[in-house]
């Protein structure tokens, strides 16, 4: 059971604890009932406290019973709400530390509420693509008042207990408590002096109206519109806040679980609570467990104040552990720190960081021009030029210097960390911390793996992405780990597109309007197309069987290499980033078909978007058959946080899984067709075709 039933003199306690947040999974539910009964039975026990054990009152829905049959198993949350409410002595939720979602739709079923302060409320569920679905959309209104609540449905965001219990006229909160310690206390005592009074008071039985009506919810429409492109959730809370002020109790909660349930089989709620799942599945390593001893990291070096350096710095110096960042000239590391001042001025200047914290920020921060400055660090990561023999300079240098037990980082994007590990005597200090660009932004850490990584350098490293806030995703070593390797097989079939009649404003255009952020011609431009081009000459030596459009050569032969020199794939003027369409790479691309006897031929946005999403899919089946990911869920993550991938589609595989794996089978043999196609890559994978054969999904 996890509810525990306690009497103290004429107050029973009900005290839910079911670690960490004691989400409603059925047993927690079945123990709140139980109690609930016992208190009524007993004729000695006047009031009822329902609490929270631990670091929360609940913070809602078990996720681990998410899209089980227990998840709706009765009691479900709402017949717990109406046996509460129905109770015929009152009964008081004590409130502290988490009230999120069922959590707090509970406890707005009490007919008492008393909060300790710094208690984080929240209604969250439209950041899982869903509406509350047990009376919260009717009831919050009651007593926050309909733009206070409407405001935290939309938003999903938590509001302090201390700063709610300040709103006029608010009746979520009878009593605020002097803290967290004696919340407890003070609930029983409250409960006490309230044993007696009738009729007991329902939230349901409040009234809910809005001065303006119509003219308020319009406005509202109009505002959620602009900001919930692709996401139905958000206008569904407009929907049914303005239902709870229009209609009577239980037809608008008849409306509320209606709309709810529908919400729960849409793809994008699905996308959503799969992505939530799986950044929490990301964090976890089947062979090193939670309580593998961990490596103090109390100092950082970071190797090269370029444009990588100066971002990876910025994460730890935001997280305040100091950095000392190396350089080779004096000029460069004088570059570094104005680019990361210029970081911070601008934050400043938008009152996103306080003038404090800048320079608290900043006073962590040193520079050297020696590697001996270096030496004492708990962490180093390199980011220099992404080039074997640089690496190896760098690394013998560290391997040297470097106190024992020192985290040897990369922060190499394609290249081998094994062969980077084996420049030192300690490759079981060496993995790979794959940042990407701009570090200081992207939540995308790709952590490397090598052959040779300790257990231990594994599980400090994923503690320190989560203190410095990025998502972590372990990856094996190969030529580009999970991001850059798929992204490979996606720039490879836009430039067949254009090849065979696509321009790069089409193949861009029909991506973006699938959810991407960028095409693939945009992104081309804006990290840099001489990036691409480095890659396409390695593979030449290393792999020539592996086929290419040539036309990502000629404009790197142009000298376009993208927004850095004002011209790649589009032209761009001066100061400004808008991309826009140029007349001399169209010319080229003619140009080039002509060379190779293509007639262009009219291609579908629906052929592109295929085309781009499912080589991301068929390389993704096999990376997760070549034992690089260890999970489909990871390649999503990958991909929703570190390349642009609509988070409403969940990710390149979670897409394939609600396509239907049988249709990019389909998909994928049409194209193999192609005679200006990679017939070999289409080959679906062989865990693709498996799954496929067997109606499975990778998810």
């Amino acid at each position: 059971m996890t509810a525990e039933y306690k009497v103290h003199g004429d107050v029973a306690v009900i005290t839910m604890n079911n670690p960490p947040v004691n989400g409603l999974g059925y047993a927690t539910r079945v123990g709140i009932a139980q109690g609930l009964e016992k208190a009524n039975d007993d004729p000695a026990v006047k009031a009822v406290v329902l609490t929270g054990a631990g670091k929360a009152f609940s913070g809602g829905a078990d996720i681990k019973e998410f899209g089980t049959p227990k998840a709706l198993g009765e009691p479900n949350l709402l017949s717990i709400i109406l046996a509460i409410e129905g109770s015929a002595k009152p009964v008081v939720a004590a409130i502290h530390s988490v009230a999120m979602g069922g959590g707090l739709e509970l406890a707005l079923g009490c007919h008492y509420r008393v909060a300790a302060p710094g208690c984080s409320v929240a209604l969250p569920e439209v950041k899982l693509g869903l509406i509350p679905g047990a009376g919260g959309t009717v009831r919050l209104p009651r007593v926050l008042g309909v733009e206070p609540a409407l405001n935290m449905m939309v938003s999903g965001e938590a509001v302090k207990s201390e700063m709610l219990a300040q709103l006029p006229g608010q009746k979520l909160f009878d009593k605020m408590a002097s803290s967290a310690e004696s919340l407890g206390e003070e609930a029983i005592a409250f409960a006490r002096s309230v044993a007696d009074k009738r009729p007991l008071p329902r939230v349901r039985d409040l009234p809910c109206k809005h001065p303006l009506g119509d003219a308020y919810f319009q406005f509202a429409r109009n505002m959620v519109a602009g900001m919930s492109k692709n996401f139905p959730a958000p206008l569904k809370n407009v929907d049914v806040v303005e239902n709870a002020t229009k209609l009577k109790f239980d037809e608008a909660l008849a409306k509320e679980r209606e709309i709810f349930l529908s919400l729960m089989q849409s793809p994008e709620s699905r996308a959503l609570r799969h992505l939530f799942v799986s950044e929490r599945a990301a964090s976890k390593i089947a062979d090193v467990p939670d309580d593998t001893p961990k490596r103090a990291v109390d100092k950082v070096a970071v190797i090269g104040a370029g444009t990588m350096g100066g971002g990876i710095a910025m994460n730890f110096l935001n997280a305040g552990i100091p950095v000392t960042m190396l350089e080779m000239k004096q000029e460069a590391l004088d570059r570094g720190v104005a680019t990361i001042r210029k970081n911070y001025e601008a934050q400043v200047k938008k009152g996103k960081l306080k003038q404090d914290k800048y320079d608290q920020r900043m006073g962590l921060l040193k520079t050297t021009l020696s590697y001996d400055e270096i030496k004492d660090a708990d962490l180093v990561i390199e980011a220099v030029f992404e080039e074997l023999g640089v690496k190896q300079k760098v690394f013998e240098k560290l391997d040297e210097v470097m106190k024992p037990g020192a985290i040897l980082a990369s922060n190499t994007s394609t290249l081998d960390v094994d062969k980077i590990a084996a420049f030192t005597k300690r490759p079981q200090d060496v993995v790979g911390l794959h940042f990407f660009s701009p570090a200081n932004v992207m939540k995308l850490l790709e952590v490397v793996r090598g052959a040779k990584t300790g257990k231990d350098v594994m599980a400090t490293v994923m503690g320190v992405a989560k203190k410095i806030k990025k998502t972590a995703v372990v990856s094996g070593v190969c030529d580009g780990f999970i991001g850059n390797r798929m992204i490979e097989q996606y720039s490879r079939q836009a430039g067949f597109l254009l090849d065979e009649g696509a321009t790069p404003q089409q193949v861009d255009k029909a991506i973006e309007r699938f959810g991407f952020a960028m095409g693939p011609f945009r992104m081309g431009d804006l990290a840099g197309n001489d990036i691409g081009w480095a890659i396409r000459k390695r593979r030449a030596t290393e792999r020539a069987d592996m086929k290419y459009s040539k036309t990502a050569d000629k404009l790197c032969e142009l000298g376009r290499f993208g927004q850095k020199t004002g011209a790649g794939w589009y032209d761009y003027q001066a100061g400004k980033r808008d991309a826009i369409p140029s007349k001399v790479v169209d010319d080229m691309i003619v140009a080039h078909r002509k060379e190779l006897g293509i007639e262009p031929r009219k291609i579908s946005d629906e052929e592109i978007v295929q085309r781009l999403v499912f080589s991301l899919v068929n390389e993704g089946a096999h990376i997760l058959e070549d034992g690089i990911a260890a999970r489909a869920s990871d390649i999503d993550m990958v991909y929703i946080t570190g390349y642009g991938f609509p988070m409403h589609r969940g990710g390149p595989m979670l897409y394939a899984d609600q396509t239907g794996l049988f249709n990019v089978v389909q998909a994928m043999k049409r194209f193999q067709r192609n005679p200006r196609d990679d017939a070999k890559f289409w080959e679906p994978a062989p865990l693709l075709a498996r799954l496929a054969a067997e109606g499975k999904n990778f998810n």
